[in-house]
């Protein structure tokens, strides 16, 4: 990553909270322009918090907190699919609401056409955007909302788990959507649970277990070791040989923030 492109997210030292107990902690990492950074971590890790912080959504503390604030700056791609299937609104309509934030008081023009246009080129689907939502296939729609976030033009673009249940043909087109932002400068911050996906398309990895465990190049970070580490539930020794066992239960969610997957998590003497 080349050391000229510009510094999109810069945090040190942080911690993230709800009002209550720390979720995540010792948090030290940054995105620049065209670079994809993996937010790597077992449910209740504080990924979510993290991209709620970001967000504005939930409480942070840090030393240094540079994130983008202008209108539209920021595009989200949520684990849950907010919009009803049985609604009757086309594909068309639901990326153009992506340009709601560039708006302001004015009427959509022939210019914010043209970016919902491209942002449906971009994810593969300009020649469904007059198809009903619901009629969509699940990584369509899930590429729909893709649309509708790029369709704000951010600078940042916040994925959380935007594989989980997509086709080998869906996890294929998104990657190289991926691929196309980062060329086109765009930064993105990926929560994925899929080791080989955070290797084939993300520049650098953040390791998290309510504290931060790693942030380097990719390769670097998820060795052997350092994912123990993250994900470890249980340590066992057996023959002389330490064991982890870990942990990949799906996460609930009870009456809290959606974005909130991760709970706080009492310490003793914290």
């Amino acid at each position: 990553m080349s050391a000229q492109r510009e510094l999109v997210v810069e945090i040190e030292d942080a911690s993230f909270d709800y009002g209550g107990a720390p979720v995540l902690t010792d948090v030290s990492f940054s995105v620049r322009a065209g670079e994809a950074v993996a937010l790597i971590g077992p449910n209740g890790a504080g990924k979510s918090t993290l991209l709620a912080g970001i967000l504005g959504l939930a409480r942070q503390d840090a030393r240094v907190f540079r994130v983008p604030t202008g209108r539209g700056e920021i595009g989200t791609l949520p684990q849950a699919n907010e919009i009803d299937p049985a609604f009757p609104v086309t594909l068309d309509q639901v990326v153009s609401m992506g340009r709601t934030p560039r708006l302001g008081l004015r009427w959509p023009g022939g210019a914010d056409r043209r970016i919902v246009a491209d942002a449906l080129e971009t994810v593969g689907l300009a020649h469904r955007r007059g198809t009903r939502f619901g009629d969509l296939s699940g990584g369509q729609r899930q590429r729909g909302l893709l649309a509708r976030a790029l369709a704000s033009e951010p600078r940042l673009l916040l994925l959380d788990e935007p594989f989980n249940g997509l086709d080998l043909t869906s996890r294929e087109a998104l990657i190289e959507t991926i691929r196309t932002l980062k060329s086109r400068g765009v930064a993105l911050l990926i929560t994925t649970h899929d080791l080989d996906l955070a290797r084939a398309v993300c520049d650098r990895t953040l390791l998290v277990n309510q504290r931060q465990i790693a942030f380097d190049d990719t390769d670097c970070v998820l060795t052997l070791e350092q994912v123990e580490a993250a994900f470890a539930s249980h340590v066992m020794e057996i023959d002389g040989h330490t064991l982890a066992t870990t942990e990949h239960h799906a996460s609930e969610h009870h009456g809290h923030h959606p974005l909130a997957d991760d709970q706080p998590v009492e310490r003793d003497g914290r």
